[in-house]
């Protein structure tokens, strides 16, 4: 391998979900600055930002893949623009690194998935909550497959451990208007909240819910939480400082995770980023893949993607997130399940964690669905 490998790197740092894009780019730089002091001039990063449009991650993506010469791309945050790209990857047999928490029932051999899937947040999610607040939930999703499926995944399980659901509703990413949603909820009166919103939808959910909870108890977290899997650190500034405390988290992966390996990555992002910054699962995750990606590259001595897969697939390796086991037949990383609590200073509290969980993306091993119940209609 002559010359520097390109990577690319596909974040839209403005848009609805401007503030994760942020997030993981500044991740996926940090790992580049560092593997660029230990391995100068290996690795070259190519950066487009698609601006949350669509069409601009098609092109990016294209751009990346034919006109860069990128053999592997580290990006995307939505399903949406996840699964739009993934068709150019192919075509151009290139490799996406996709690491943000997904809804599964996918498993593409030119993907590797660092974000988790249902088995690896949603069912502990539930497994912890369905025994201390009910069994009767209220869901509300991003109207696009992210909040369809989760929405469609958790009804599913609900309904097996013989709850209900109470309510269904779904919001465009940039829509802000959730009064008629939140006085369905007052009325309704759930056991929890399931809220699987993206951006400023979320963000104005949780607002009107800690007004409701300011003249009803009966919605304070402690009694009828909101509960995420795609929430993170970097978003409760946008929330604002105080406003979801008390409401819970799924994540693979949270600051306030203690371990020695977190210590000293903790360290690095402060002498980069200043003290004050809260690290993301995504931040974290997409530092974590971006450097799996370049130290595979430097080890093989190529970028062909097939190799690539392959030596990563074959052993673990130690990250901010654990230790890293892609699966050679899902292409998925078996991550731990942490559940945090939003404290009032913009971090989470870590309640309750489980060690590496593999990934199942079709739930093959973790459940039975029940039979369809059939009817005769005439």
């Amino acid at each position: 391998m002559s010359g520097a490998v390109k990577i690319g790197i596909l974040y839209s740092t403005t848009g609805p979900y401007g503030t994760m894009g942020r997030d993981c780019r500044d991740g996926a730089e940090l790992a580049i600055e560092e593997i660029a002091a230990s391995h100068p001039g290996r690795i070259e990063p190519v950066f487009i930002d698609p601006e949350a449009n669509i069409d601009r991650y098609l092109e990016g993506a294209r751009s990346l893949l034919r006109d860069h010469g990128c053999r592997h791309i580290i990006g995307t945050i939505t399903s949406l623009a996840r699964k739009e790209v993934i068709p150019l990857v192919e075509k151009h047999d290139g490799l996406l690194w996709y690491m943000c928490p997904y809804e599964g029932f996918e498993a593409n051999d030119n993907v590797i998935y660092t974000g988790g899937c249902p088995n690896q947040h949603l069912l502990p999610l539930l497994d912890y909550l369905l025994p201390r607040f009910g069994n009767r939930p209220y869901l509300i999703g991003a109207n696009y497959v992210w909040g369809w499926e989760m929405n469609r995944l958790a009804r599913e399980l609900v309904e097996e451990a013989g709850g209900a659901i109470l309510g269904e509703r779904y919001l465009p990413l940039e829509e802000t208007a959730v009064e008629r949603i939140v006085a369905e909820i007052e009325q309704r009166r759930p056991s929890f909240i399931l809220n699987n919103l993206v951006g400023p939808s979320s963000y104005a959910f949780h607002a009107a819910i800690r007004a409701l909870a300011v003249r009803d108890p009966g919605f304070r977290p402690e009694n009828c939480p909101v509960v995420s899997c795609d929430l993170q650190e970097c978003e409760l500034t946008d929330i604002g400082l105080g406003v979801a405390t008390g409401q819970l988290c799924a994540a693979s992966y949270f600051d306030t995770v203690v371990s020695p390996d977190n210590a000293a990555f903790k360290l690095r992002v402060a002498s980069r980023f200043g003290p004050g910054r809260r690290i993301s699962s995504l931040f974290a995750s997409a530092y974590a893949s971006v450097k799996l990606c370049a130290e595979a590259i430097i080890e093989a001595g190529v970028d062909d993607p097939a190799t690539i897969t392959q030596l990563v697939s074959a052993a673990a390796h130690q990250s901010v997130l654990g230790p890293l086991r892609i699966d050679p037949q899902t292409h998925h990383a078996a991550l731990p399940f942490h559940l945090g609590r939003i404290s009032d200073d913009g971090g989470f509290d870590i309640v309750t964690s489980l060690p590496s969980i593999a990934a199942d993306p079709y739930l093959t091993g973790q459940r039975k669905r029940k039979a369809p119940q059939l009817r005769i209609v005439s």
